[in-house]
């Protein structure tokens, strides 16, 4: 059997079709991760977030926003990738926010210390 260059082109038009389809069918839907993600935002706002790391806040809800609309796109792999991103900046603000409260209650900590140990001066004399 002779190959012409129409058969070629056809078997090459039919291969980088499956090649195609396979690409897309390795790469699954991430639910999972965007749920985690979702759950990891919601988390780091409701610790404070918002407030004590607004930058690293914005960052995670426009790499799930636009994880979404990957999603939307059938562009799951970019999906997965911005959504494990944006899971990272929420689990950042969140840990700012732990590490500002922290900080605050410590010093409430050293004011009251010191107004204690003032005051016991106070009384020995």
């Amino acid at each position: 059997m002779k190959l012409s260059s129409r058969n070629i082109n056809n078997f090459l038009f039919v291969s980088a079709s499956a090649l195609g389809l396979a690409a897309c069918a390795s790469t699954p839907v991430p639910v999972e991760q965007m749920a985690v993600t979702k759950a990891a935002v919601a988390n780091a706002q409701t610790a404070g977030g918002t407030q004590a790391a607004p930058f690293e806040m914005n960052l995670a809800t426009e790499k799930l926003a636009k994880a979404n609309i990957a999603i939307a796109n059938k562009q799951y792999e970019i999906a997965r990738e911005l959504a494990l991103e944006a899971q990272v900046d929420a689990r950042l603000a969140q840990i700012k926010s732990g590490s500002a409260k922290a900080q605050s209650a410590a010093a409430e900590l050293e004011a009251a210390s010191r107004a204690l140990s003032e005051e016991m001066n106070r009384r020995l004399k």
